[in-house]
């Protein structure tokens, strides 16, 4: 019997797909991937990733005129629906 699909509620993390592509995606833009942090809230009613990166990295995440965080956003907001969630990213200094 295969239990790879199984899933232990008491073990899951909230929007762990979602955040494991927002990781990805930020860490490919980033100079500095090891100064990559997401933390997960999900005390309010949405669940929000906060992203932290390193001091020199927060203009290439944001993009021109916040082009490259809304892409960001919306993939990962793709991405959560994997999760059953809808998520918001928020870039944190």
């Amino acid at each position: 019997m295969d239990d790879t699909n199984e899933t232990d509620e008491g073990n899951t993390i909230a929007g762990a797909h979602a955040r494991d592509v927002l990781a990805y995606l930020v860490e490919s833009i980033v100079s500095d991937p090891e100064g990559v942090e997401v933390s997960v809230d999900d005390s309010g009613s949405r669940t929000r990733l906060d992203v932290s990166v390193s001091p020199g990295d927060m203009g290439r995440v944001i993009g021109k005129r916040g082009r490259v965080a809304n892409a960001i956003r919306t993939v990962v907001r793709a991405a959560a629906v994997r999760d059953e969630l809808d998520v918001d990213v928020e870039f944190v200094d």
